[in-house]
């Protein structure tokens, strides 16, 4: 019997996003969320599209930019505790496939807002900062950077 040997992986944060389906899941978590948005009966069609968009984008700041460490137990000595989910997916690789699908998934939200709301001067700007605020931090510049010491412990 192999009791504790529940996975290969030194640190399983590295390939999670590699998984069977999880890019399947991910979008429709996202579709799911604007359904559940769009059956509020007094929010119109762009005020739910922007609220998807901007819940979307804080949950993906939290969950990737925000959280450290991993919530398994590691043979690396805390080498990850001190990185973000996104410095941990693929081991630090710049590019890889996931991080391409998790950079391009808020630009193509972002486009589907712009559209839905008619590209009305308010719903724009918080969209477009919402979506910056997602997209610099995953930036190979800001891998590691902690500004202004925010999130460094």
């Amino acid at each position: 019997m192999n009791v504790g040997v529940a996975h290969s992986e030194v640190n399983p944060n590295t390939r999670i996003m590699n998984s069977r389906g999880i890019w399947l899941a991910y979008s429709i978590s996202v579709a799911t969320l604007h359904i559940i948005l769009l059956s509020i009966p007094f929010f119109s069609v762009p005020v739910v599209w922007t609220l998807t968009n901007v819940i979307h984008n804080l949950a993906m700041y939290w969950l990737l930019h925000t959280v450290k460490g991993t919530p398994f137990e590691t043979p690396d000595q805390g080498k990850d505790r001190l990185l973000t989910h996104w410095e941990q997916i693929d081991y630090g690789t710049q590019w890889t496939s996931s991080r391409k699908f998790l950079s391009i998934s808020p630009i193509v939200l972002y486009i589907l807002t712009s559209f839905y709301t008619k590209y009305d001067p308010g719903h724009f700007i918080i969209n477009t900062t919402s979506l910056l605020s997602v997209l610099l931090p995953k930036l190979p510049q800001f891998h590691g950077v902690r500004i202004f010491g925010i999130n460094k412990y």
